[in-house]
C-alpha cells in the first residue's frame, strides 16, 4: 500500500510541474490540464518518494515535481513492479505501462547534480478509469482478475523507407496479423537500415514497455546494409535458434534463397524477438511457421507456463 504525497501538473510542455492539492483523472487521457496527457500509453508518470528522499540525501534540493513527475507516492519501489501492474485509489484505475524512460538530453537537474533518478526510477501509467486524486489518498496495487493479452511491437528497417521513397507493405500485414491473433501491438516503428538505433528500440521496448513479442522485418540479407541480425544478437540474453531454423526450413521448400536468410531469434529479458524478411508475402509464410506455437514459450517468459510436453 502506498500514499500520494504529491501531484504535479504543468500546463505547458517543457516548464517544471508544479504541485496541486488535487487533480481529476480522465480515462484514456491523464490528468485534466496536464500538458502531457494524450492518448498514448505515457498518461501519467509516478515515482517513489522514498527514491526522492535518498536523492535529496545526497546533497539535492529538489521539490515535487521536479523530475517531471505526476504522482509522488510513499511505499512504492515502482521500478521493480513488472508492466501490466493495476494501482487503484477510490474510483480511480491506472495501469502500468512502461518502466524508466529515455534520456536524450540531460535535464537541469542532471546538470547541476551529475544524476536524475526519472529515467530509472520513474514509471508510466495509463488511466483505465476516471476520478479524483488527492494529496493523501492511498494507492493500492489491485488485482487484475482478467489475463492480459499479449503484447507486441513490430519494427520495418527500410532505407527507402525511412525516407519516405518506398511504401513498406510488410510492417501492416505483420500488425494485422498479430492482431487477428489476439496480440496487442502497442508500437510501430520504421528505422533505417542502422545497427545503433535497432540496438536502442529492441531495448527500450524489452526494458522499458517490456513487450512480449517484437518483430522485425528487413534487413536479413547479404547487403552490407542488412544488419538486423548483428543489431539483435547484439541486445540478446539468450538465443532461440529453433525458431529461425524453423523458419528456414520451411522456406527452403518454397525457395532455394531460403538459405541465405541470416535472420535470428533471441530472448532479452522476458521478450521474444523474431526477425523476419522484407517481402510481404515471405513474413507471412514465416508467421505461418511459429505463431501458433510461441504463445507457449511466451507464457513461459511471464512465469505463468509449465513444462514443454504437449498432451
Amino acid at each position: 500500500m502506498g500514499r500520494i504525497e504529491a501531484i504535479c501538473i504543468s500546463t505547458v510542455r517543457g516548464t517544471q510541474k508544479q504541485p496541486v492539492e488535487s487533480a481529476e483523472l480522465v480515462a484514456d487521457w491523464g490528468i485534466r490540464g496536464d500538458a502531457h496527457a494524450g492518448h498514448w500509453h505515457r498518461q501519467v508518470s509516478l515515482l517513489s518518494a522514498d527514491r526522492i528522499d535518498a536523492f535529496r540525501a545526497r546533497g539535492a534540493d529538489v521539490q515535487s515535481g521536479a523530475f517531471g513527475e505526476n504522482l509522488v507516492v510513499r511505499g512504492f519501489d515502482f521500478s521493480a513492479l513488472p508492466v501490466g501492474t493495476l494501482f487503484t485509489s477510490g474510483d480511480v484505475l491506472l495501469e502500468l505501462t512502461q518502466v524508466g524512460k529515455e534520456c536524450h538530453q540531460h535535464c537541469a537537474i542532471y546538470q547541476a547534480v551529475g544524476d536524475c533518478i526519472m529515467p530509472r526510477e520513474g514509471v508510466f501509467a495509463r488511466v483505465v478509469r476516471g476520478g479524483i486524486l488527492r494529496t493523501g489518498d492511498e494507492l493500492v496495487i489491485a488485482e487484475r482478475r482478467e489475463r492480459r493479452p499479449y503484447q507486441a511491437a513490430v519494427i520495418t528497417l527500410s532505407d527507402k523507407g525511412s525516407r519516405g521513397k518506398r511504401q513498406d507493405t510488410s510492417g501492416p500485414a505483420i500488425v494485422a496479423r498479430l492482431k487477428e491473433s489476439g496480440y496487442d501491438v502497442v508500437e510501430t516503428l520504421l528505422l533505417p537500415d542502422e545497427a545503433a538505433p535497432l540496438r536502442q528500440q529492441l531495448c527500450r521496448l524489452a526494458d522499458q514497455r517490456q513487450v512480449d513479442l517484437i518483430l522485425t522485418t528487413g534487413g536479413t540479407g547479404f547487403s552490407l546494409r542488412d544488419v538486423t541480425p548483428e543489431a539483435t544478437a547484439a541486445v540478446a540474453d539468450r538465443m532461440v535458434p529453433g525458431i529461425a531454423e524453423a523458419m528456414r526450413a520451411a522456406s527452403l521448400k518454397i525457395t532455394p534463397r531460403a538459405m541465405l536468410s541470416r535472420a535470428v531469434s533471441v530472448i532479452r529479458k522476458r521478450t521474444l524477438i523474431i526477425n523476419l524478411p522484407g517481402s510481404e508475402k515471405a513474413c507471412q509464410e514465416c508467421m505461418d511457421v511459429f505463431l501458433d506455437t510461441i504463445p507457449h514459450g511466451l507464457n513461459l517468459l511471464r512465469g505463468e507456463g509449465g513444462d514443454c510436453a504437449r498432451t
